[in-house]
């Protein structure tokens, strides 16, 4: 695990600084510069379509020093060692012009007498899942180029044309899989140098790193941060990513027949190929594991780590020069009835060995239960698979944040959240870590409040925030920021910039950090008049464009939307508020006509016959369908009356009346092309009575349910509701999937129960913004026991609740509100103990 430090105050050289110009200059591999685009801006060079560099520096240390800070970036990626030890790997994803650096301390791996600093520096070259190119400036932007500095004793050791620099062509990358943003990496051994990376290599034949500058006019050949177009480059703004190895808990191995015409195929495609052409039952096998190759004949060997893990696969074999090592990364087990060619993750790497000293750990993470090996050669050889790990490299949990109770279900619920969300936490919050990783803007809410309820470092929390206030020209987000949806500019899925938007209001709740919050008002206010342009006569929105996905579940947004009104009408409420707070009244006053014109058109959505609320209104004609979402968005956003929520909630949470839809879920637990063919087209076909049926949230939307069933004052249904998510735990897997019944087993937005367990059965939230006091409000239903810590800007809030009585250890003060008849009693911080009632009511 990487160390992650500030600068201390007695490096003086290098603290100066720490945000202002830099002494290290962007270096890399030189190359020939095409200038066919040159006019009187400045020059352009091609970009390359993908590159591996290495660069090193060696340096001579008379005595240790304490610590030796240092900073680095990279376009695109590093993996920085000192004397072949790992440091640390970075930069976090960030939009190109907001680009971040790494700290570390040196000193725990220098050592004296002579050092060697290098990096593996990527340049993805296309668009990817986590990566956006930058504009080029001349060679900036189009190559791999890297910065460097540290403070070592009295020296400044800097990135500049002393390092040596070399890029081998030992890596290539497979064409990538619309739907798998990580890309799959080809590498072949035999052209990276060995022990490049140690202090006893002779890299006098390598070539000097270039120094890269600017090439525009008002550039001035700028070679040292900042520059174009990366921007002044800012402090990694979340703490480290760390884990343990983890190894196998089962393997099997079967022969089978060497395939011809694959050899140049995706990884993936020559493990689905020989899983189609086995001759052999799979047996019990145990690492080392050897067998015997030739051209006719293969070993396929199958490795389960026994719950999906994330991180660095790192493989340790001995095998003749040559030996081709296909690896295909599977989330479930492989399914012999599916045609999974087209469907398949396309997660893996190929290794080519040396023949030697064949021990490597991928540059790129991912997320993995099953790994599938096919081990070939051209010709007669023995071959040995030593070891096959996982490095994992998730966020770090800090703090005594849990949850127990008297119910092993409902505690099995907490920790699989847990563990979803740090499945989905990297250097941003993804939506899965075995197929995409992609940071949408969205899903994002769901893993916001995980980590504000579990974690006491609220970092990756608040850079949610900072990540999605990217804004189109237009005001509104991209779907998914940092990737090649953001870099395109394409259409987006507005509403989810309204769940960001309530991811700001989340953090005004919890933190009350009246700079950042003022910093990502504008960018709320222009998403809500964004969607100002769709507000029709009754002060509702129509005819929203673009792709208004609201969830997964088979929701109606077209026409008149009663969904999207309430979310933007929710989105209008806590911006209102947010600017109240501030001072800012004219945004507040503008918020609040606006929310109280939709309230008065929204009427025209409720069905008094059903207690609840419609999707949507066609042509002025009231359509039949309603969905938990419509209800549940109503209630949220205040639109709904308040003597009508228990209804609703009794309409929306009606077993008897409740159905599971999606308009792309297939029955056979994947994606149905055909269903979104279907929809892409306009076509969403009706399989259910919209008269009497209601349609059933999906996991991410469940959120807002169980927001609207707590704010109509019965959390205690939560505790039934929540049941449902333990049909995700099976078969070994401990985490939630992406939907009922399809999707992928590891998604982040799908971790509620979480969330729920500790702001609504716990009943912790916070008072008033910041947490200056905290609101207890245990709502623990058929529950006898109860223990749980969550975290606060101030310290832990400890509940416990057992025999009659509620103790609590709160360092803020705290109202406590106990569903007495007397109200809320108001206490001081401290420890307390008082009797605690069950409601009289039965439930």
């Amino acid at each position: 695990m990487s160390i992650t430090l500030d600068f201390p105050a007695g490096s003086a050289a290098l603290k100066s600084s720490v945000h202002g110009a830099w002494q290290g200059h962007w270096i890399g591999v030189a190359r020939p510069q095409a200038t066919e685009g040159a006019n009187a801006l400045g020059t352009t060079t091609a970009p390359l379509a993908f590159s591996r560099t290495l660069l090193r520096s060696t340096i001579t240390v008379d005595s240790l020093p304490e610590s030796a800070p240092a900073r680095l970036a990279a376009d695109s990626r590093y993996v920085l060692f000192v004397n072949g030890v790992e440091v640390g790997r970075g930069p976090v994803r960030s939009q190109p012009r907001r680009m971040r650096y790494d700290t570390y301390d040196l000193a725990p791996y220098l050592r004296e007498g002579t050092n060697v600093i290098s990096a593996i520096v990527t340049y993805y070259g296309d668009a990817n899942a986590f990566w956006q190119p930058a504009a080029a400036t001349g060679s900036l932007g189009t190559d791999a180029v890297f910065v460097f500095e540290a403070q070592i004793g009295d020296d400044v050791h800097v990135s500049d044309e002393r390092w040596r620099a070399l890029r081998p062509n030992a890596w290539t990358v497979f064409p990538r899989n619309h739907l798998d943003g990580v890309p799959v990496d080809c590498v072949d051994a035999a052209l990276i140098p060995q022990g490049w990376q140690l202090s006893g290599f002779d890299d006098t034949a390598w070539p000097h790193a270039k120094i890269f500058h600017t090439e525009h006019i008002g550039g001035f050949a700028r070679s040292q941060p900042p520059t174009d177009p990366y921007g002044p480059l800012l402090p990694r703004p979340i703490g480290a990513l760390g884990g343990q190895v983890i190894a196998p808990a089962s393997i099997s191995a079967q022969t089978v027949p060497g395939l011809t015409g694959t050899h140049m195929d995706r990884p993936t495609a020559v493990v689905l190929h020989a899983l189609a052409g086995g001759t052999h039952a799979a047996q019990p096998a145990s690492l080392p594991h050897t067998a015997a190759l030739n051209q006719f004949v293969w070993q396929h060997v199958v490795l389960d780590f026994g719950r999906v893990v994330a991180g660095y696969l790192q493989i340790d074999i001995t095998a003749p020069h040559g030996t081709v090592i296909d690896l295909h990364y599977r989330e479930l087990p492989h399914d012999p009835g599916v045609d999974e060619v087209a469907t398949a993750p396309g997660g893996g790497m190929r290794y080519i060995a040396r023949g030697h000293d064949d021990t490597y750990e991928a540059l790129e993470l991912h997320g993995l239960r099953y790994v599938h090996i096919i081990v070939r050669s051209e010709q007669e050889a023995q071959i040995r698979i030593n070891a096959v790990t996982v490095r994992e490299s998730t966020y770090v949990w800090e703090g005594v944040a849990d949850f127990a109770s008297d119910d092993p279900e409902i505690d099995a619920l907490y920790h699989a959240g847990r563990r979803t969300v740090q499945l989905n936490s990297f250097d941003a919050f993804t939506d899965c870590p075995t197929r995409e990783q992609r940071s949408w803007v969205g899903d994002g809410v769901v893993h916001q409040m995980v980590h504000l309820t579990t974690n006491s470092d609220w970092r990756l929390a608040r850079n949610y925030v900072t990540l999605g206030n990217s804004p189109r020209p237009d005001g509104i987000l991209p779907m998914s920021v940092v990737g090649e949806i953001e870099s395109s500019g394409a259409f987006t899925i507005p509403d989810w910039s309204l769940h960001w938007l309530h991811g700001v209001h989340n953090m005004f709740r919890y933190t009350a950090e009246t700079d950042f919050i003022l910093g990502a008002l504008p960018t709320a206010e222009r998403i809500l008049r964004w969607y100002a342009d769709y507000i029709d006569e009754c002060g509702t929105l129509s005819d929203v464009a673009e792709w208004n996905l609201v969830d997964w579940s088979s929701v109606f947004s077209t026409g008149r939307s009663s969904i999207l009104t309430a979310l933007w009408a929710r989105g209008l409420r806590e911006y209102e508020e947010m600017c109240r707070l501030l001072g800012n009244t004219a945004s507040a006053d503008w918020a609040h006509g606006l929310w109280e014109n939709a309230r008065a058109g929204f009427e025209a959505f409720w069905a008094e016959e059903r207690g609840t609320y419609v999707d949507h209104i066609l042509d002025g004609v009231v359509q039949p369908a309603a969905s938990q979402a419509a209800g549940a968005a109503a209630i949220v956003s205040g639109l709904a009356p308040r003597d009508r929520w228990n209804r609703i909630v009794d309409a929306i949470t009606d077993e008897q009346r409740l159905v599971v839809r999606s308009w792309i879920g297939g029955a056979d637990g994947g994606y149905d092309i055909e269903k979104m063919q279907e929809q892409a087209r306009g076509i969403q076909r009706v399989d259910w009575d919209p008269n009497e049926q209601v349609v059933r949230a999906e996991p991410f939307f469940s959120y807002v349910v169980h927001d609207a069933i707590a704010l109509a004052g019965r959390e205690e249904l939560l505790l039934t509701v929540m049941r449902s998510w333990t049909k995700f735990l099976h078969d070994g897997y401990d985490t939630f999937g992406e939907c009922w019944g399809w999707g992928t087993p590891v998604h982040g937005w799908s971790a509620t129960p979480t969330r729920d367990l500790i702001q609504y059965v716990l009943g912790v939230t916070p008072a008033t913004p910041g947490f200056e006091a905290a609101r207890i409000a245990p709502r623990i239903g058929s529950l006898n026991r109860v223990r749980g810590v969550s975290p606060t800007p101030y310290g832990p809030i400890t509940v416990e609740i057992e025999c009659g009585q509620i103790r609590i250890d709160s360092p803020v003060p705290v109202i406590l509100d106990l569903e007495h008849d007397g109200g809320p009693a108001r206490l001081p911080a401290g420890q307390h103990t008082v009797p605690f009632v069950r409601p009289s009511v039965a439930i």
